[in-house]
């Protein structure tokens, strides 16, 4: 393919190069959704208020990385496969591909991973997490992520590429040593780290859901005893209240918990109409003060922070999927040099992995109504 020969028997075959059409419709195609899709992601969080969290901080941090990848990787890596995955650029050209590619995909799982620590201080120390702001720590957490990945893919910067007897038709990693080095360093490490952190994480939820309904079960059956109290001092019914038996109301910090429990338990476009029971929301009698570390503002996981916890997840199970079978085959190449892997193997892994920088923007419109809200006013906008 990448030579010409002035041999008669080799001008026929010189002639002939076969161009891979289906890889440039489809790598093109790619680079629009990976750009446009991850553009809204950007675009959603930097005009909608109600997306201002700092979990989607992180998110735009990721979706950042994918779409540096779909302007400075994809469209070099698509020429390539249209050629029929022969190199014909400059070898300088190949080795900056090579650095954005191991960079830009590093920082895509370092991403993930200091989402996932993000997530598990929010849930295991919550009275010093900030939701709203972006504070020192997240800070540390979004630099270190970057700076991580520029240090594994900065060894093919200071020329680790440059061996002996190069193949200039050939763009690939050709130190396997430092194959095996950033496939651990980007792949093998942070992976168990996130599954462990979100294990933590859920672990974590479930205890804190069951101790809130543990706690609003507890101050109702307290409500109730209020209640019967009352009415075992038969004081005389005022205006406005139901016929029958008086019910004390309950107190604004229970109606708060006891709606939000009912608004979770349903749909998140369901509204509900009496978010607590009618004849409390009826009744005329004042809310009874409880003491005044009842009445604090205390710190938990409100319902945006727990759909977006949601949506992470099925985010790293996508990523996983699509990105391990590359890590896998990369090794094994670079460890088993007996190994026949053939190259329409290697190539089926590499676009696997791209397409997961596609994925991540789809992923947050089905699972999360605060985009899917954004990305349909866009939508409507635009057509």
């Amino acid at each position: 393919y990448g030579h010409t020969s002035t041999s008669p028997d080799a001008l026929p075959g010189a002639a002939v190069t076969q161009y891979n059409f289906l890889a440039l419709i489809f790598g093109i195609l790619l680079i629009v959704i990976i750009a446009a899709g991850n553009v809204l992601v950007c675009l959603s969080v930097y005009l909608e208020k109600a997306l201002k969290t700092t979990t989607n901080y992180f998110i735009v941090s990721l979706a950042f990385a994918d779409l540096m990848l779909a302007v400075l990787v994809l469209p070099l890596f698509v020429y390539a496969e249209f050629q029929g995955g022969v190199w014909s650029l400059d070898m300088m050209m190949c080795d900056g591909l090579m650095t954005m590619d191991v960079m830009l995909c590093t920082a895509s799982i370092f991403n993930l991973c200091a989402i996932s620590v993000d997530r598990f201080i929010a849930v295991s120390i919550p009275l010093n997490y900030n939701r709203k702001h972006v504070d020192y720590r997240q800070l540390i957490l979004l630099s270190a992520t970057w700076l991580l990945a520029l240090a594994v893919a900065s060894p093919v910067i200071f020329g680790i590429n440059n061996v002996p007897n190069r193949d200039p038709s050939e763009c690939k990693l050709e130190d396997n040593n430092y194959v095996v080095y950033s496939s651990v360093c980007s792949f093998f490490i942070p992976c168990p780290i996130m599954v462990l952190l979100y294990f933590g994480v859920f672990r974590g939820l479930q205890h804190w859901e069951e101790a809130r309904k543990a706690k609003l079960r507890s101050s109702i059956e307290a409500c109730r005893k209020l209640q019967h109290a009352a009415v075992a001092t038969a004081l005389p019914p005022l205006a406005g209240t139901i016929p029958g038996p008086l019910p004390m109301p309950l107190p604004r910090i229970i109606e708060r918990d006891l709606a939000q429990s009912r608004l979770d338990d349903t749909d998140d476009d369901i509204q509900q109409e009496i978010p607590y029971p009618r004849q409390y929301r009826e009744n005329s009698v004042p809310t009874v003060i409880f003491s005044q570390q009842q009445q604090k503002k205390r710190a938990k996981i409100n319902t945006r922070e727990r759909k977006a916890m949601r949506v992470l997840p099925v985010v790293v199970g996508c990523f996983l999927f699509c990105w391990t079978p590359f890590f896998v085959v990369h090794t094994m190449r670079a460890v088993c040099l007996t190994c026949n892997i053939p190259p329409p193997l290697m190539s089926t892994v590499t676009w696997l992995g791209y397409v997961n920088s596609a994925l991540n923007p789809i992923i947050y419109t089905v699972f999360n109504t605060e985009f899917k809200k954004f990305f349909k006013k866009c939508f409507r906008s635009c057509c």
